[in-house]
């Protein structure tokens, strides 16, 4: 009967995700408020049944009492805490984005449920932890529309956005902790934090603000030079992902303030050279190219990780293994680098393309809400968010895939990793800040126009 119900849930699963990523973009085209909100409680209702079938099918594969009393248990603090941030969202914030805190709840759902089942056999102590962060996480980003409303003027400490970055940079790469390879993390009194998740966040501030005062050659060669600083301390720390997710904003950013093709070119440029000029000066990113390039070679050592990746996902296949029924431990750094991988290998490629549909939705939502602020300020601090957010998704399961070479970044929300949850849910709630402004301004708009 248990493996009846594993078996047939697997193609619920994926048909329920299915419905759920034609409802995320079903949504774009609706202009009738009613529907939207439909289309919102069809998308919400195919989430918790998903989480449900999941945690019901973990549940039958484990014969311990003590350890299926702890995950019903751990089931419902979930559906609980989904409940809770979908309601007090639309509560506190009445014109909030529905589909981007939607899609925020799926991808962490995605998130827990392969942490949940890949931490099964350790007490599902990282799930726990992941879980624990999100709910903290979740209630400081309510806060956050709330100061963008308040505090209007922000661009005015674009020099204290840049001192913050650089600082929290340079103290990583004077005393931060190695971890394979490159300087990440600080560690306080037992908690790991990662700083460069949210100099991101600092970092388009500075940009926006800078380009929002002006546009001319001075400003931007000086723009140009602090934004060059933040990049070249994270490769002496031989954060190589982290460099890029910056470099490839800052380009964009300036290009779309400027509409100049030369900084454009020019930024392309000297990206493909810096990747050269990585690619011999440092070790481990050779290894890593070596690795994109022909991992069978080096099977055993430099592309074990890679190869374990496209094993599991081609063993996985469309419609995958089924829950608890893979082997995706195998794969080094799998709740961090290579979840993608995992969610293939178990939940399908069906599945895992749905996932990846779900990121390029919250993309485009950022990208709307870009297109839509007046003030060029907001505008470029939705963009450049935007631009961060969907980097960030490309180098990850563009690494996994063997697309690229792997980078190390986390696919956000899905990962296990507190800073990247944390800084995830302050883009967000950035993002949605600025959807809520825009939306109150045109009630307002509108309501002294029928007055």
């Amino acid at each position: 009967m248990t493996n009846l119900i594993v078996e047939v849930s697997k193609y619920v699963m994926i048909l329920l995700m299915a419905v759920y990523t034609y409802a995320n973009f079903r949504y774009f085209s609706v202009r009738d408020e009613e529907r939207g909100r439909r289309i919102s409680r069809r998308q919400n209702g195919a989430m918790f049944a998903i989480h449900f079938l999941a945690y019901l099918v973990m549940y039958l594969s484990r014969e311990d009492p003590e350890l299926k009393s702890r995950l019903a248990a751990f089931y419902c603090a979930q559906a609980a805490f989904f409940l809770c941030y979908i309601c007090f969202s639309r509560l506190i914030y009445r014109n909030i984005a529905r589909l981007l805190v939607n899609n925020s709840c799926m991808l962490l759902c995605t998130g827990f449920i392969m942490l949940t089942r890949l931490s099964l056999d350790a007490g599902m102590e990282r799930a726990l932890r992941q879980f624990a962060i999100a709910v903290w996480a979740a209630m400081v980003s309510w806060l956050v529309p709330w100061v963008m409303s308040r505090f209007w003027q922000l661009y005015r400490f674009a020099w204290a956005y840049a001192g913050i970055g650089l600082g929290a940079l340079l103290l990583v790469f004077l005393v931060g902790n190695e971890s394979f390879g490159a300087q990440l993390s600080l560690t306080f009194g037992g908690f790991s934090l990662q700083p460069s998740e949210f100099v991101k966040i600092t970092f388009v501030f500075f940009a926006a603000s800078m380009f929002y005062q002006g546009v001319n050659f001075k400003r931007v060669a000086l723009t140009t030079a602090a934004a060059a600083a933040h990049v070249v301390i994270l490769v002496l720390s031989r954060d190589l992902g982290s460099a890029l997710i910056f470099f490839i904003t800052y380009v964009l950013m300036l290009f779309a303030a400027s509409g100049n093709w030369f900084y454009l070119g020019s930024g392309l440029g000297l990206g493909a050279g810096a990747s050269v000029l990585s690619y011999r000066i440092f070790d481990h990113v050779r290894r890593r190219v070596e690795a994109w390039r022909n991992p069978w070679a080096d099977i055993d050592n430099t592309g074990y990780q890679i190869t374990q990746s496209l094993f599991a996902i081609g063993t996985g296949g469309w419609f995958g293994m089924g829950l608890c029924q893979g082997m995706p431990w195998k794969i080094p750094v799998v709740e961090k680098d290579f979840i993608f991988a995992a969610v293939s290998e178990e939940m399908g490629g069906i599945f895992a393309l749905c996932l990846l549909l779900i990121c390029l939705g919250c993309f485009i939502q950022c990208m709307m809400t870009a297109a839509r602020m007046q003030a060029a300020f907001y505008k470029l601090i939705a963009f450049g968010l935007g631009i961060e957010y969907m980097v960030q998704v490309f180098l990850n399961v563009g690494g996994v895939t063997k697309f690229i070479p792997s980078t190390g970044v986390t696919l956000p929300f899905v990962s296990y990793g507190g800073s990247s949850l944390v800084s995830t849910f302050l883009l967000f709630g950035i993002i949605q800040g600025l959807y809520i402004i825009k939306e109150n301004d045109e009630e307002e708009s509108g309501w002294q126009k029928k007055s």
